[in-house]
């Protein structure tokens, strides 16, 4: 009976990653078998110099993936700033589709199209993070009979990402970063004969087609909810697989996690709350000239008057700066 090996490993890290990565690099073999997809989030409109970085950390070569280029063994394809980095009949696909959690390129959507195209061949590797990109992700590898490897959260620097995986995933291989490599190289050589693997879902092929090609006009979207932090468009809960959690996505395909729309919905709070306090400052500073200038006048109740509006700015806006403090001690940069 024919056998088959594990021949793609798709890693995903953010906050804390390019050490991770870094260390990953360095511990795998120069004949490790199977090719390698790597999605860091980057801010898009920046240079990434991640490929020279884990180019030079190990004895593979580490190059920025091209759209349309083969897969290939041996060589860790490192996603580009602003585009998904997807696979699909052996081919690597660059797109622009919508952002998840913020972010493009986006894990689960690499992840997503792994667990679509190798099924069985793929493995998952989640590594430094914060919030839960990749969580989801990893599930459809796992459910489609790839394996999973999560960074041991308390050798992460950041442990958001790997405790999100290990909440959706149960797996054996919780590991140190110095033993992630190793960990890799014996899975994606252990021959396996084939067994049945349940077709990708609906559910899975509608996620990874929206990172390709973005919602198409007319698509429908059902139970109206929240609304999306990218586009102030209504999202709309995904059920998850099996009656799991879900996630949200907007008509144009943007895609949040709760814990990340939560996330989004504090930062917004707090940006409403810092534009507010600048108001009130303005506010306080333009009645006190008025009032200077009003006094020059000797417009009594004018002063009076400018002088009340600037005690009351003042007095809320320390109040409001005192309460913005206490959620972020380092103050608003932008102020």
């Amino acid at each position: 009976m024919p056998v088959f090996r594990r021949d793609l490993v798709v890693a995903g890290a953010s906050a804390g990653g390019v050490e991770a990565l870094r260390s990953l690099a360095a511990s795998l073999p120069a004949d490790f078998p199977a090719a390698m997809l790597v999605t860091m989030h980057l801010s898009p409109g920046i240079h990434s110099a991640l490929p020279q970085i884990l180019d030079r950390a190990g004895p593979l070569p580490a190059i920025s993936a091209v759209h349309g280029a083969p897969l290939t063994p041996g060589v860790i394809h490192v996603s580009p700033p602003d585009r998904h980095l997807l696979v699909d009949d052996g081919v690597l696909v660059l797109t622009k589709g919508p952002t998840e959690n913020g972010h493009r390129p986006a894990i689960n959507a690499t992840f997503r199209s792994a667990a679509v195209a190798a099924g069985p061949r793929a493995v998952g590797v989640i590594l430094s993070g914060s919030l839960d990109d990749g969580a989801l992700g990893l599930r459809a590898i796992v459910d489609r009979g790839g394996a999973a490897v999560v960074q041991d959260p308390a050798d992460a620097l950041y442990a958001g990402m790997p405790e999100s995986a290990l909440a959706q995933v149960a797996t054996e291989h919780v590991l140190p970063i110095r033993e992630i490599g190793p960990a890799l190289d014996k899975l994606v050589r252990i021959p396996w004969e084939p067994f049945p693997v349940e077709p990708a879902s609906p559910g899975l092929l509608l996620e990874d087609r929206i990172a390709h090609d973005g919602v198409r006009p007319g698509a429908t979207t059902p139970r109206p909810g929240y609304t999306c932090p990218d586009c102030q468009g209504t999202l709309t809960e995904m059920a998850g697989e099996s009656g799991r959690h879900g996630h949200y996505r907007c008509r144009i395909g943007h895609a949040w996690s709760a814990e990340a729309l939560l996330g989004a919905r504090d930062a917004e709070f707090q940006r409403a709350l810092w534009t507010a306090l600048r108001s009130l400052d303005e506010k306080a500073a333009l009645a006190a000239r008025l009032r200077g200038e009003s006094a020059l006048r000797r417009h009594l109740l004018l002063v009076e008057r400018y002088s009340g509006t600037a005690r009351e700015c003042t007095s809320a806006a320390e109040t409001l700066r005192r309460f913005l403090i206490s959620l972020a001690p380092g103050g608003d940069p932008e102020l």
